[in-house]
Order: C-alpha cells, then sequence, then structure tokens
C-alpha cells in the first residue's frame, strides 16, 4: 500500500468517528458561542429599553406638570381680564359727601364717628370688611355711627401691572362725587383681586361706575387722568409719618391697613369682635 493509499484510509477512518467533516463530536460550534452572546446582549438590550422608556415616561410627566401648573397660574393671575366687576346694592340710602380725599359716610350729628384706612388691593382689609361692613352699615343707618373713609395707595406697586390701589382710589372718591360712593366702594371689595395679580384697569373701573349708573362724563375723564391721585399720594406720605396712627406688627411699629381710629384711639378691630358695640357706646356714654 502506497503512502497516498494510507493517507486516504487514515482520512476515511476519522470521518468515520466524528460523522461529518466539521468539528470533532462535544465540541461546541462557534457558531453556539455566538448565538449565546446575542441571546445575552438582546436580553440586555431589552431591559435598557425599558429603563429608558420608563424615563421618557417621567419626564414627559413632569413637563406636563410644569407646563399644565404655569398655564393654571397665568390663567388664575389674569382671572379678571377682561371681566366685568359686579355691582353690589346698598341696603339703604347712607348720606355721604367727599371731604378731600376722605369720603364721610353718615349723618353729621351722629354720636359716634370712627375712622377707617383701607386700601383696596389689601387682603385684610377685604377680611375687614367681609366681617364688619354689614355691622358698619346697619349702624350708619340708624344713626348711630358715622365713618370717614380714607382709601391709602399702600399696595400701588403690588398688583400686575402696578397701580390698581391708586387707581381704584381714585375711581372710588370720583363715586363719591356722583353720590354713589357706599355701591362703588362694596363692589370693589366684593370683587377683590388677589395681591400680585392683575387687577381690574381704568376700563373696568369706569364701567363698574356705569353698571352703577354713574352717567356723568366727568367720571370717566377723571378716572382717565387721574384726578385725585396726586391727592392721594400726598395723604399717603401724611399717614406713613404721622405716627399716632402706627402700630408693631411684629416688625416695628409703622403704618398698616387695615385701620380702625376711634377719639383719636386706635382700634383693635380683628381682635376684639365687639369693638363697634363698645365704640358706640361709648359715644352714647360720653
Amino acid at each position: 500500500m502506497g503512502g497516498a493509499e494510507r493517507a486516504e484510509r487514515r482520512r476515511r477512518q476519522q470521518q468515520r468517528t466524528t460523522g461529518s467533516d466539521g468539528p470533532p463530536a462535544g465540541r461546541p460550534k462557534s457558531g453556539g458561542k455566538n448565538a449565546g452572546a446575542k441571546a445575552v446582549a438582546a436580553a440586555r438590550g431589552g431591559t435598557d429599553t425599558r429603563r429608558v422608556t420608563a424615563i421618557v415616561g417621567v419626564v414627559v410627566l413632569v413637563v406636563a406638570v410644569v407646563v399644565g401648573g404655569l398655564i393654571w397660574t397665568n390663567s388664575s393671575k389674569n382671572a379678571t381680564e377682561g371681566e366685568s366687576i359686579p355691582t353690589a346694592t346698598a341696603t339703604a340710602d347712607l348720606p355721604e359727601r367727599r371731604d378731600g380725599s376722605v369720603v364721610v359716610v353718615g349723618e353729621q350729628d351722629a354720636p359716634a364717628t370712627i375712622d377707617v384706612y383701607a386700601d383696596f388691593l389689601c387682603p385684610a382689609c377685604g377680611q375687614f370688611e367681609q366681617q364688619y361692613g354689614e355691622q358698619i352699615r346697619d349702624r350708619i343707618a340708624q344713626g348711630q355711627l358715622a365713618v370717614r373713609n380714607h382709601m391709602v395707595p399702600m399696595l400701588a406697586e403690588r398688583s400686575d401691572p402696578a397701580g390698581y390701589s391708586l387707581h381704584a382710589a381714585n375711581a372710588a372718591l370720583l363715586a363719591a362725587d356722583a353720590g354713589t360712593f357706599t355701591e362703588y366702594h362694596d363692589s370693589l371689595f366684593a370683587a377683590q383681586p388677589g395681591e400680585g395679580a392683575r387687577a381690574y384697569d381704568k376700563d373696568q373701573l369706569i364701567q363698574l361706575g356705569r353698571d352703577l349708573g354713574i352717567t356723568d362724563p366727568a367720571f370717566a375723564e377723571g378716572v382717565r387722568n387721574g384726578k385725585y391721585e396726586d391727592l392721594l399720594n400726598r395723604k399717603m406720605e401724611q399717614v406713613e409719618s404721622d405716627s399716632s396712627l402706627h402700630r408693631d406688627l411684629g416688625s416695628g411699629p409703622a403704618f398698616a391697613t387695615p385701620l380702625v381710629v376711634a377719639d383719636g384711639e386706635i382700634v383693635d378691630a380683628f381682635n376684639n369682635p365687639n369693638w363697634l358695640d363698645d365704640v358706640v357706646a361709648a359715644a352714647r356714654a360720653g
């Protein structure tokens, strides 16, 4: 047997032993190893995809909440835009007259007189009006009380845009000239805008006057040109420098609204719910 034949015979024996032309039995093919690696990579890739999807979902949710919050905030802040100010109906025809920057409501010979300092944007003034406004008007109607109303533009910079406190106080004085102060005053407090938010503009203040029956063109003209605004600003400077009107509310003596003064003394209207009865009784006794 030649060498070539022997080599051929060994080759055939090897083929019978392995059963194929591939690698020896028992040794995994390289394709199996690659398939396993691909399976692991796919599994890992699936996990990463789910994680990314979850993160993206959270980000989208946060963005939606922030955008929704901004929309709600802007909508709430601008709630008064284009709205008519609801009118308040007077329960009685109360005598009223303007005296400079002050509007006096009540009979001249009423036994008790109080001075009330308030800002149409001041939240505490709104609370004061809600708590005591009706009682005060009842006392005025009964001839027991006269009220000197001081509208002060203390929060003129706290509206958006600035100036509402001053414009509203000016409009209230003009309403007093037209004999409609009480209804105008009560309407502004009943529909008080939030501090820092959009308040009412001059057109809305003019329309309120019209809705309350003010037809004199001097009212609208006076609102537009700020007829009494200089007077009101001087009034603000005066009360801020008057130490007899100062109280210590925790940060040192200063002027703050609302403020009630009776017989030259500051009245503790919030801590004494019977203050009005006490004022009227003291006037009767005196």
